[in-house]
């Protein structure tokens, strides 16, 4: 054990016959002051209860057991799982564990009477926080309020969920608003909408939600200025009180074995595989290890620093929940690594300096008279010195002739570093070891060296250990007076530095899954290729390529298959190319590609249709098999731009052409495109300000009883009256209202005059008057959407939920998530009848109309157009009939433009019809006026 940092040196003295007995007093009194200073402890077990399961968040511990921290330190340490979150509280109390983990909630603890003293923070931040699924943009707990949640186990006290509660609060959610649920601690009940919300590790479920690519905001307490302590080491005053010297060591071995597990998280996530638990894989425990170091902030903050601000602040959260009374105060509850209360040790010390002083003084009387070879003997003593730091300093040392590159001397980190034994270093010079791709750089450096151009230098250079295996390290070397051409070089193991900035750079400029380059590598590439080709005069072709089908690939097998297939794609892809190509992945399932140094441009044609080709092959992902295909937009450099920029809007314009055309194909780019890409930007511009220009219009058409003839119900269409276009097909504007967002207000506006013309008809025409609105899927499926705006408008102009019906297509069916089910169980509550459009064209399934809640089937107009007796579309329409009156559905027919039509449909027994036969859409004016005309037909009748 070193010497505190306040007693001398003792004096390097020779040793004459006559103080030999001086020496060996001298050596009692030291061994005794020794063992009166620093006692040795004997091997104590003791028992360190953990508040969870084995994980990464527990690492330091293991790696002090590992590293022999705790032996060391005369400890046998047994470290206990935790079967709840009051299990180390309970242990240390009881006396059957000496040590636990606790959260900040310990304070609670020490104030309620309860003995516990806290030895260190671990967690500089908490990582509890609140999950629940993306709505929106930013997150806002607000939308939690009456919402299923899981905060701990119902039967516990508060303090199990004490930051949480502190964050709703001061978020202006309450906990008795919420609708408090017993804790699993699965992340499937959040991810399969069992509960709205669940509390969490930020360092452990996030990594679960992820991998089923579940979409989630986090809410961190933290955003509200709830910043509480996250692990903690405590023990207990007993403990404290009875083996202080025992608290002292375990405190600082557990510390250090901290600081050794954060810099090696490979290795102790190996550790904990290996000897505590298989719960987790690998790639968990490394992504725990990921989450903690901004937690714990090792770099920044010594672990194991705890601020008494940040626990009065703790309290003062604790006191604003009513958990604790103004003013209290919490002495004992932190422990004082350097307590100034306890002064025996300094006297020890005092005393022993003191008698060392003496015996020096009485020493340096005696050798007076040997004053003249103390010189020799401080220079002897100082050569040894500087041996000992040689041999055991941390860095590679080494004495290198600086022409020849002779080793002079070498201390054994740098032969450790080097991987090379002592007589290595004998037989062979510098440049030996030396990388050959780093032997000219070296060269050049001792070369300016040797010429006086540098003083010294400092390089990073590979050296070839004796195995073959290779090892960065960083060089420094400056002369010496010794001798003219003598040079001290120190090394330094930078391997592990050089691999984190290759895995930092391969992160930056490589995608993940295919490894293919990025966005960012590929903008970098294909800026150099251009500066190339025009230089070289040569043509450059842009792929821009996008998976066809790929969403419904994803959300039918899962994102897991979807990567699968996606790897294999980008292995197609790059097969169809040159390595000095460049294929690269943009983002989900786009992909580009850049061909250099074309002569010919049939050449693009060629790759372009063999990546087509290619990708049509079946993927074969586990048990089952999917098919897709690809639009390619294909643009040239420099005959269709000048910049790179324009050269991806390009390629992007002639993708979309090729998926307007059909998909599968390719498409160049040409102006029209422009054009064409111009006039959607303008008209989707126009479309923004329509709404507030009064530039749209309803119109309706009806749809009629056919056993009767009257008509009950019609049908709202959307149509815009532009100002300099005229009328706007709904087929040109509808596609640019979804992707620009616009269809939400759009929407909107056209349920509020929907219920104000329903709102008449059902007063002047029938009571039981029903108005269809198409709803798009885009505006169907958005997150965060809900009827609740529409029920409420509903009730404000007295109209019931059945005067409407919301039309969806089946393909809204396919996703059977969640979020559509709540939404389609949400209009039956509301009364709001669903009808199911363009029924047998699509996915048709009677799983669907057995599981969903659907009131109406719209046989599609394709079926109707060739109804003839005997036709196959009438036995396929009177199966669709038949099917949906078993199963409690009306059906209404589209497209009847014939009397044959509508009386083959009437004698099927269809409920509805609808079609030009019956009248054309009208402006809601003329359609008024013609209801009110049948009705007075009707009556007269």
């Amino acid at each position: 054990m070193g010497r505190p940092s306040n007693v001398p040196a003792p004096l390097v003295l020779p040793e004459p016959i006559f103080l030999l007995p001086v020496r060996r007093v001298f050596a009692s009194l030291t061994l005794v002051l020794g063992i009166a200073v620093f006692p040795a402890h004997a091997q104590d077990r003791v028992v360190l209860q953990l508040k969870h399961t084995h994980q990464f968040q527990f690492a330091g511990y293991y790696a002090a057991v590992e590293k022999g921290y705790y032996r060391d330190a005369g400890l046998d340490v047994q470290i206990v799982e935790g079967t709840d979150a009051e299990a180390p509280l309970r242990e240390v109390l009881s006396g059957r564990a000496q040590y636990g983990t606790g959260s900040s909630s310990l304070l609670l603890a020490r104030l309620s009477g309860k003995p516990v003293v806290v030895l260190g923070v671990i967690f500089q931040h908490s990582p509890y926080a609140l999950a629940s699924r993306q709505q929106g943009e930013t997150p806002d707990p607000r939308r939690l309020a009456g919402k299923r949640v899981m905060l701990g186990p119902l039967s516990a006290p508060l303090n199990h969920a004490d930051e949480l509660s502190a964050y709703l609060k001061r978020e202006g959610v309450p906990m008795e608003g919420l609708q408090r649920v017993e804790h699993s601690y699965d992340p499937s009940d959040l991810i399969n909408g069992r509960v709205e919300a669940m509390s969490i590790h930020t360092t452990n479920e996030t990594d679960y939600f992820d991998r089923a690519g579940f979409p989630y905001d986090i809410h961190s307490p933290r955003a509200a200025g709830v910043d509480f302590y996250g692990d903690n080491l405590f023990t207990s005053e007993q403990e404290l009180n009875a083996n202080p010297e025992r608290v002292r060591a375990f405190r600082a071995a557990s510390l250090r074995g901290w600081q050794y597990a954060m810099s090696h998280q490979e290795e102790i996530a190996g550790l904990i595989l290996a000897k505590y638990s298989r719960r987790h894989d690998r790639q968990h425990l490394l992504y725990e290890a990921r989450q903690m170091v901004p937690l714990v902030q090792p770099v920044l903050v010594e672990i194991g620093y705890m601020n008494p601000e940040r626990w009065q602040h703790i309290a003062d959260v604790y006191t604003d929940l009513g958990l604790l009374p103004k003013g209290v105060t919490f002495n004992g509850f932190l422990y004082n690594a350097e307590p100034g209360a306890n002064l025996a040790w300094l006297y020890r010390i005092g005393g022993g300096a003191a008698l060392l002083l003496l015996l020096g003084a009485a020493i340096h009387f005696a050798l007076l008279a040997r004053e003249r070879r103390r010189s020799a003997d401080a220079i002897r003593a100082g050569e040894e010195r500087f041996r000992i730091m040689f041999e055991a300093s941390p860095i590679g040392i080494a004495l290198i002739d600086g022409v020849t590159g002779a080793f002079s001397d070498v201390n054994p980190r740098y032969r450790e570093i080097a991987g090379r034994s002592e007589d290595a270093f004998a037989s062979h010079s510098w440049l030996d070891f030396v990388y050959p791709e780093d032997v000219a750089g070296w060269t050049l450096q001792m070369g300016r060296l040797a010429a006086g151009d540098v003083q010294e230098f400092r390089t990073t250079l590979r050296l070839v250990r004796s195995d073959g295996t290779t090892v960065w390290v960083e060089a420094s070397v400056v002369p010496l007076q010794a001798g003219p051409h003598l040079k001290l070089c120190m090394i330094e193991d930078v391997t592990d530095q050089k691999k984190t900035e290759a895995l930092i750079w391969q992160q930056a400029n490589f995608d993940q899954l295919t490894q293919l380059p990025n966005r960012r590598m590929f903008l970098d590439r294909l800026q150099h290729d251009v500066v190339k080709s025009r230089r070289d005069g040569t043509r450059i072709a842009i792929l821009f390529i996008d998976l066809d089908h790929f969403k419904e690939v994803n959300d039918t097998l899962g994102h897991h298959q979807g990567d699968v297939l996606l790897v294999e794609a980008a292995r197609r892809i790059a097969g169809c190319v040159r390595q000095s190509d460049t294929v690269a992945r943009l983002g989900g399932d786009e992909f580009t590609v850049i061909l250099t140094e074309l002569q010919l441009t049939d050449r693009a044609d060629a790759i372009a249709q063999d990546i087509i080709d290619s990708l049509l092959a079946p993927f074969e992902l586990g048990q089952e098999q999917a098919f897709i295909s690809a639009s390619i937009g294909i643009t040239l450099y420099p005959d269709d731009a000048a910049s790179v920029g324009d050269l991806l809007k390009h390629a992007d314009q002639a993708m979309y052409a090729a998926k307007g055309a059909g998909r599968n194909r390719f498409s160049y780019f040409t102006p029209a495109l422009q054009v064409a890409a111009l006039n959607r930007m303008r008209l989707t511009n126009d479309l923004r300000s329509a709404l507030k220009g009064d530039q749209l219009r309803l119109y309706f058409q009806p749809i009629v009883h056919l056993s009767t003839g009257r008509i009950r119900k019609a049908e709202a269409l959307l149509r815009w009256q532009h100002p300099q276009r005229g009328m706007v097909s709904p087929l040109e504007f509808i596609p640019l209202a979804e992707s620009s967002g616009l269809i939400v207000d759009i929407g909107q506006w056209v349920f509020n005059e929907s219920i104000r013309w329903v709102q008449r008809w059902r007063r002047d025409v029938h009571p039981e008057f029903q108005v269809s609105l198409n709803q798009s899927p885009v505006e169907f499926q958005r997150e965060g959407g809900s009827y609740d705006v529409w029920l409420s408008a509903l009730r404000q102009a007295g109209v019931p939920g059945q005067a409407i019906v919301v039309e969806i297509t089946e393909g809204l069916l396919l996703d059977a998530s969640t979020m559509v089910t709540d939404k389609l169980l949400q209009l039956r509550d509301g009364g709001i009848q669903v009808a199911l459009d363009d029924f047998g064209t699509g996915y048709s399934s009677l799983s669907y109309l057995n599981k969903f809640d659907i009131d109406y089937l719209k046989i599609d107009r394709s079926f109707v157009r060739n109804l003839a007796p005997d036709s196959s579309d009438l036995a396929l329409s009177e199966a669709i009939i038949v099917m949906a009156h078993k199963l409690g559905l009306h059906v209404i027919a589209e497209g009847v433009e014939t009397a044959q039509q509508r009386d083959l449909l009437a004698a099927a027994g269809c409920d509805y019809g609808q079609g030009y036969l019956f009248d054309k859409p009208l402006p809601a004016g003329e359609f008024d006026a013609l209801l009110r005309s049948h009705a007075a037909m009707l009556a007269a009748q």
